[in-house]
């Protein structure tokens, strides 16, 4: 624990809120950013993940579908996507052929689907209505989280419907949650300057709130250590935090991190770890009403994914199988993202935090704390 002699008035004042479980400002928040030691920040995200779950540290069985690279969108951050000019370079996969990476899965107790990708001007909302049909038709229980606000946004504009008009027809068809992707950076200074040409922060907020409204939870995400400074940080989770006040539809916030592998912004370099814990920890902190705070292991690695335990997070996604490219092709230290239960669960216990399986609503599905890993734990 900090001792109070060792830090500043203001500082000492932040930490009494949030012992009390107040909400800081975003002037706290920020001097957080400038002042604050990451032992300091670190202890304090601890407190509220513990009071909010305890030692207990979520995963989930799941696989991601990735339809195509190809998009109309030129982002400056990314390295996954080829502009649609360029589609022989990508990936376009049929309904049919997404299916049979479902029926892959057949017997095995996955319980969730992630399914984003590029914005392909063919794949439209009927297309996506087919391919969550489909899956719904061979697989009832499997639950759909699906499509980025980006690709939302894209899909309703082209077939003229309205925000919620066009997740009634996919909740319709088997949408049962919605993923973060796409949020990046909300402050138009930013925005501007690393993906201009898609939704902005209203339409990314719009269509989450939407979801909330018709009964869908969502996720939120943010793209840090790029060009972006602490006041946009803060200016994006405050964003974030009045919509869950609104709706309370959030079920988890997952900072993101840039790789510069293979991209427009491959001149920026990456942040350090310090930096990276410090934010997972200031996030948990200011985020109050967001029950969960996540780390995706596949971007973060697992070794880190497992050092951001201590500040705040408790949780760090799921068994993915390799399904994902996203972040190997961008640069990160997981170029092969698969993790067995029984890994998960050891990477877990190592932090000495108790492994729980969920499903993608945060329902608990087993608690391994007492359970002995071996090779039969798949």
């Amino acid at each position: 624990m900090i001792s109070p002699t060792d830090i500043s008035a203001d500082l000492q004042e932040i930490a009494m809120k949030v012992k009390a479980g107040q909400r800081i400002t975003d002037e706290e928040c920020l001097l957080l950013f400038d002042k604050a030691s990451l032992g300091f920040v670190g202890s304090l995200a601890n407190e509220v993940r513990q009071q909010k779950n305890g030692e207990k540290v979520f995963f989930n069985r799941n696989f991601h579908i990735e339809p195509t690279n190809v998009c109309v969108f030129s982002c400056n951050f990314c390295s996954y996507s080829k502009l649609y000019a360029k589609r022989d370079e990508g990936w376009e996969l049929s309904i049919d052929q997404m299916l049979h990476m479902v029926k892959k899965y057949d017997g095995q107790p996955i319980t969730e689907v992630h399914i984003v990708g590029g914005v392909h001007p063919k794949m439209d909302l009927q297309f996506f209505a087919d391919l969550l049909k489909a899956i719904k038709n061979h697989r009832p229980d499997l639950h759909i989280k699906a499509f980025t606000a980006v690709e939302y946004d894209y899909m309703f504009r082209k077939a003229k419907v309205s925000v919620a008009e066009g997740l009634k027809f996919l909740i319709d068809a088997g949408l049962n949650s919605i993923p973060g992707g796409g949020a990046e950076i909300f402050h138009p200074e930013i925005r501007e300057k690393i993906c201009a040409d898609k939704v902005d922060a209203d339409g990314w907020l719009l269509i989450h709130e939407t979801a909330h409204q018709l009964g869908l939870h969502s996720n939120a995400t943010m793209l840090y250590g790029h060009i972006e400074k602490p006041v946009h940080l803060v200016d994006h989770m405050r964003r974030l935090r009045e919509l869950q006040d609104r709706t309370h539809g959030f079920n988890t916030f997952i900072p993101l991190k840039f790789r510069n592998k293979d991209n427009d912004m491959s001149h920026i370099p990456e942040s350090t770890v310090v930096e990276d814990m410090k934010l997972y920890a200031i996030a948990r902190i200011y985020l109050d009403n967001f029950p969960h705070l996540k780390a995706y292991w596949p971007m973060l690695g697992r070794q880190n994914a497992q050092l951001s335990l201590s500040f705040g997070v408790d949780d760090i996604d799921g068994t993915i199988d390799d399904t994902t490219k996203i972040y190997s092709m961008a640069g990160s230290e997981e170029q092969t993202p698969s993790m067995t239960t029984a890994e998960l669960v050891t990477l877990i216990k190592q932090a000495k935090r108790e492994p729980v399986e969920r499903d993608t609503l945060y329902n608990e599905i087993r608690n391994y704390s007492g359970v002995e890993v071996n090779a039969e734990l798949n």
